[in-house]
């Protein structure tokens, strides 16, 4: 909760307890957005770094407003220390720019704007 609060600007929103007390998610979001995010916590989680290639979750994309801001973002990892891709820009098969980067369990998180 602290890296997403520091590094992408969340919020806890609330916290909801999973059925039969097997854990809880943390809900977050980013004030004055449409966007939630759930932190799960699982009391019998095999505690496994994340890994793109089990099935599930392979990254998530949040769409930012241009590339100025794609580029902003990226100064904004690089003065909290936070370890990014870097930035990239192209505009071919359409115009557009992102940065990659991971949280602490290693989900990957892609700050993306596309020009269509």
């Amino acid at each position: 909760m602290a890296w997403y609060t520091k590094t992408l600007g969340l919020v806890r929103a609330f916290v909801e307890k999973h059925d039969n007390d097997t854990g809880y998610a943390i809900v977050m979001t980013r004030p004055g957005t449409s966007f939630f995010l759930g932190l799960d916590h699982h009391h019998d989680a095999d505690r496994k770094m994340f890994d793109p290639a089990r099935t599930g979750l392979d990254h998530f994309a949040l769409a930012v407003s241009g590339a100025d801001e794609v580029r902003a973002w990226a100064a904004h990892l690089d003065a909290l220390g936070v370890e990014h891709e870097p930035v990239f820009e192209a505009n071919e098969p359409m115009p557009l720019a992102l940065v990659q980067l991971r949280d602490p369990d290693g989900i990957a998180i892609e700050l993306i704007w596309t020009g269509a």
